[in-house]
């Protein structure tokens, strides 16, 4: 048997409201006897709660998106948990998406996020453009971009500085004597990989040092393998890479590996984003950490405060990164 909203209020003798309430965790005025009892009719009658009911009768959607580059990438799982968690502490569900990159995909889920009729979309990802914004937008769903655009309506934006982070690494490497560096950026037109990218050569080249070669990468282990074997035919090496990312790193580190380059003794490797696998290299990776999970929750709840004020006004939000050091930077080679 199917049960309804007015069968738990019933068996628990309260309204259906205060079921309501309970159920979306919105229980400031309700005692805790009573939400425990409330609970427990819900588990004695295996209620569940009929979303599109609900969403008839408020006019609201009780679903947020969360739209990622690539769920494989380790940098997104703790952005999708702490959005997912802040999300489910106020009582909402969280659809999950992945562009892998791909514009067409990316079109896709837009579409697929305004036929859903989600309240409001946390884009992770720099593989989206201004259509997809102005589509999202005029349906009236509140968006949360990262590294993108100014706050606007129904538009929020979180700036993670990664220059912050960037400069304490330039810093690091300038006292331990080296003088030579190579970069191994993001993938090209990737919006956050050219911001990295910039920061990293102008704040070599502020310590005298000009950053040879530059290069491109996606952010996978094998392309920063295949990145570094540019950088071990060059007529003079570096003494320290940079990489656009933790996977980029942990493959360059693989291919300086194969070729008997050793890290960090004849060549020191610095990643960002402190993945949980930083700590698993051997050795342990030098890195920029970015916070993600906060990175996931602060999206939420740009998203919850926008769209909870009257004129739905975006705002700007700030992230900080810190640089991490562990055992892939050392003294400078002389030789």
């Amino acid at each position: 048997m199917v049960y309804t909203m007015r069968d738990v209020a019933r068996r628990a003798g309260v309204s259906p409201t205060t079921v309501s309430r309970v159920l979306n965790k919105n229980t400031q005025y309700i005692a805790d006897e009573t939400r425990k009892r409330v609970l427990g009719v819900v588990d004695e009658l295996n209620y569940y709660k009929n979303v599109h009911a609900r969403r008839l009768a408020t006019g609201r959607s009780n679903l947020f998106g969360l739209v990622v580059s690539d769920i494989a990438n380790p940098f997104f799982p703790e952005v999708i948990r702490g959005f997912q968690r802040a999300a489910w502490d106020q009582g909402f569900d969280v659809l999950v998406l992945n562009t892998e990159y791909s514009p067409a995909r990316t079109q896709s889920i837009v579409r697929k996020l305004v036929e859903s009729d989600v309240s409001g979309v946390a884009i992770m990802t720099s593989s989206i453009d201004d259509t997809a914004t102005h589509e999202l937008t005029n349906a009236e769903i509140g968006v949360v971009f990262s590294n993108f655009c100014r706050a606007d309506k129904y538009v929020s934006n979180i700036t993670v500085n990664y220059a912050t982070g960037i400069a304490q690494a330039i810093d690091h490497i300038v006292q331990l004597g080296h003088r030579r560096a190579a970069v191994i950026a993001g993938p090209e037109g990737n919006r956050t990989a050219a911001m990295i990218a910039h920061a990293l050569v102008s704040g070599l080249e502020r310590n005298g040092m000009k950053p040879d070669p530059v290069t491109c990468s996606r952010y996978r282990i094998d392309a920063g393998a295949l990145a570094v074997k540019d950088i071990l035919n060059a007529p003079e090496l570096p003494t320290v890479i940079f990489c656009g990312s933790d996977l980029i790193a942990m493959g360059a580190m693989s291919a300086l590996e194969e070729a008997g380059v050793r890290v960090p003794e004849d060549i020191s490797v610095v990643g960002i984003d402190n993945i949980s696998f930083a700590t698993l290299a051997r050795p342990s990776l030098t890195t920029i950490n970015v916070p993600r999970e906060k990175l996931g929750e602060t999206a939420f709840l740009a998203l919850e405060k926008m769209l909870k004020l009257k004129r739905h006004s975006g705002a700007e939000y700030s992230m900080e990164t810190e640089f991490v050091v562990r055992k892939c930077t050392a003294p400078a080679r002389h030789n």
